[in-house]
């Protein structure tokens, strides 16, 4: 990827010469993200000075190997949820595997998602696959637009370069409507379910619920996303779920009559709070709302999906090409328990070898929570490591094999200052209805074998004139 490596040492030598060198522009690009609402309890979501760039070549395999996963997991989602053992390998609460069983009316698994991809010199991993919280969605397209009129890049590409944002929310607002009209039609087929009076060619009344969300505060990811989809020509709104009501077959909030719930919390984080009587819960078993995506999206969430999708006695019915590409683009994953299980050719105990295995191998939460962390052995000492592995053993954790990720050299910019600072760059295409439309980047650092969130950058595809 010489091609990119160039660009990025053109990009950082403008940062040093005049007018770039006086930050001035700097805080005045930070202050226009918190003017859109690109900003995380007041802090900018991306304190870099420089987009994450990508190839042609790269944007073309990440699309097809994304699309090609996206297929076999809705077989892995089918052979999953028809076998009791392996939905007990997913670790599911008893109500969300019946919130699971609820038919929800349309035929793709994910409507919306995105999966977590690292690209090093060529080569691709594909390490997870989120449903229900799409990293960077929202940022992207906005981050992609603020970034390209900046005179910096402006300069960057004059003669030389083209750069071109991948773009998502309107293929969102496509899909949506997509899994609308499938539901309308599924429940026009089923006896005594009202699905609403709105027919399917009219826009669906969209309520985009969050966590800990007030319809009435704007300023954070779930209202930046309704006022894009509104861009769009959608009619989304945020609503509390504190507010929803259902009554005669319609789930309401006052007089706004909700058609699809965008669902941008885990089913786990809405048990926690309210019970199966929640108007939610009722009006989705009675079919009476379209949620996107469905309680059944919860198998992608976590990563004990990809204990299934990599025992090959899981998938050994699959077809071949589907298996090899399993075995070339998904990193070997197992639920962290006392077991014997198969690396490769070889059977081993499972906490053994995550012993043995500390500098190949990182430890990851079943589901990201803000309270469990990451833990990657090559960066650990063997005490902090044999810790990390008995707080495993009694939390959901997976381990997984770590391939070899992809760093770059970024300008960050805070509290005044300029920085360059390495950090570990994991790509998250965005996929609708299986088909990859859009990407953002999410930057980590690494301190004392953990993982610290550095920022969100927008994904634009590089060219040379």
């Amino acid at each position: 990827m010489a091609q990119l490596g160039e660009a990025v040492s053109r990009y950082h030598k403008l940062l040093e010469q005049e007018p770039y060198s006086d930050l001035a522009w700097a805080e005045e690009f930070q202050e226009t993200m918190r003017r859109l609402q690109l900003a995380e309890s007041g802090r900018p979501v991306a304190p870099i000075l420089r987009p994450h760039f990508i190839s042609h070549r790269q944007l073309d395999t990440l699309g097809r190997i994304t699309g090609q996963l996206a297929e076999i997991l809705d077989r892995v989602e089918s052979i999953a949820f028809a076998s009791p053992h392996l939905l007990n390998r997913l670790q599911m609460l008893p109500a969300e595997k019946m919130l699971a069983a609820v038919p929800y009316g349309y035929s793709r698994f994910g409507v919306t998602s995105s999966m977590e991809a690292h690209i090093r010199n060529g080569s691709l991993c594909l390490s997870g696959f989120e449903d229900c919280r799409p990293a960077g969605l929202a940022y992207a397209d906005c981050l992609a637009d603020i970034f390209l009129e900046l005179p910096l890049v402006k300069d960057f590409k004059r003669g030389r370069y083209k750069l071109s944002k991948l773009g998502a929310v309107k293929y969102m607002r496509r899909a949506i409507d997509d899994a609308w009209r499938e539901f309308k039609r599924d429940g026009s087929k089923r006896d005594g379910c009202k699905v609403g009076a709105k027919s399917a060619e009219l826009r669906p009344a969209i309520a985009i619920v969050d966590l800990d969300q007030d319809a009435n505060s704007p300023g954070d990811q779930s209202h930046l996303l309704a006022e894009l989809l509104n861009q769009q020509g959608a009619d989304a709104r945020v609503v509390s779920l504190n507010h929803l009501e259902y009554a005669e077959g319609r789930l309401r909030v006052r007089d706004f009559a909700i058609d699809v719930v965008l669902r941008l919390l885990l089913t786990r984080e809405l048990l926690t709070r309210f019970d199966l009587s929640h108007p939610l819960l009722r009006a989705y078993r009675d079919g009476a709302v379209c949620v996107v995506n469905s309680f059944r999206a919860e198998f992608a969430q976590r990563r004990s999906l990809f204990d299934l999708l990599t025992d090959e006695t899981v998938t050994s019915h699959l077809p071949a090409d589907d298996r090899k590409l399993i075995r070339n683009f998904v990193p070997w994953t197992r639920i962290v328990s006392m077991r014997k299980t198969r690396h490769n050719e070889d059977e081993v105990d499972l906490p053994e070898f995550i012993l043995r295995a500390q500098e190949n191998v990182i430890l990851l939460p079943v589901e990201d929570r803000n309270d469990q962390l990451a833990y990657v052995g090559a960066e650990m000492t063997p005490t902090a490591w044999d810790r990390a592995v008995r707080l495993a053993l009694r939390t959901p954790y997976v381990v997984q094999e770590r391939k070899s990720a992809g760093s770059s050299l970024f300008p960050v910019f805070q509290y005044g200052d300029l920085r360059m600072k390495e950090a570990e760059v994991t790509i998250h295409p965005h996929l609708f209805n299986g088909r990859m439309r859009g990407a953002s980047a999410v930057l980590h650092t690494y301190a004392s074998g953990l993982t610290t969130h550095l920022a969100v950058a927008p994904v634009l595809l590089l060219e040379e004139i």
